[in-house]
């Protein structure tokens, strides 16, 4: 059973996809919030599996609620996935680095709906490669918000380590990663978890996020060749 929470300040938006959900057998709807402040609060009450965020709330926004609950105390991690109007809303971008999983647009199909809660409750990401880097080519250089820590220093990794991060940063998979290194997925992600690690990384938008912030890979840069 999967425990899932909604957070959105439209009551008929927040009803519709409550009922749409109970209705799903495997998913058990835990909570309801009405925005950020309640969402941190209930999140922390309930301990759900997922999350689906609403971005763009009055008072604490879904970036800001985001943030609160991955950063919060305990050994529950919930798995934020963000809902949004537009595909390249600018608040997106700052709640893959907040460490939430994926988005989707409000007028999803409720069977893509259902299918994204179970592959991020997985352990997924829910986007393809190609969006995780149109997002983070279209605001990575743009603007960082003025309270972002700065990046970890990347002379923490290994060479192979900075490698798998690189080719992470251009929206590969671990299966691709693992066919240009000519290595195993395991090996793949082996060092991709070390290098989040020492990173202080909690997903792999971050990572990816990290990965252009600090200059290692630039928009419009080409893959590079295995080292």
């Amino acid at each position: 059973m999967i425990k899932v929470m909604v957070v959105d300040d439209q009551i008929l938006v927040r009803a519709g996809l409550t009922a749409l959900l109970r209705a799903v057998p495997e998913l058990d709807v835990v909570g309801e919030a009405a925005g950020g402040e309640e969402a941190v609060s209930l999140a922390a009450a309930t301990r759900p599996d997922v999350i689906l965020m609403d971005i763009r709330m009055p008072g604490m926004n879904g970036v800001t609620a985001t943030e609160r609950i991955l950063s919060a105390d305990g050994d529950h991690r919930p798995r934020v996935l963000i809902l949004t109007t537009f595909d390249l809303d600018k608040y997106v971008y700052n709640a893959l680095r907040a460490g939430a999983s994926g988005f989707l647009l409000k007028d999803t199909p409720p069977e893509r709906l259902i299918a994204a809660i179970q592959t991020i409750a997985s352990g997924d990401m829910l986007f393809s490669p190609s969006v995780t880097r149109r997002l983070i080519e279209a605001y990575t250089h743009r603007t960082v918000p003025a309270a972002a820590p700065p990046s970890p220093p990347l002379d923490l990794l290994t060479a192979r380590e900075s490698e798998v991060l690189k080719l992470v940063g251009h929206a590969l998979s671990n299966a691709e990663i693992a066919a240009l290194l000519t290595v195993s997925e395991a090996t793949v992600k082996t060092h991709l978890n070390r290098a989040m690690a020492k990173l202080g990384l909690g997903s792999r938008a971050q990572a990816v996020a990290l990965a252009y912030e600090s200059g290692l890979v630039v928009p419009g840069q080409e893959m590079p060749s295995p080292g």
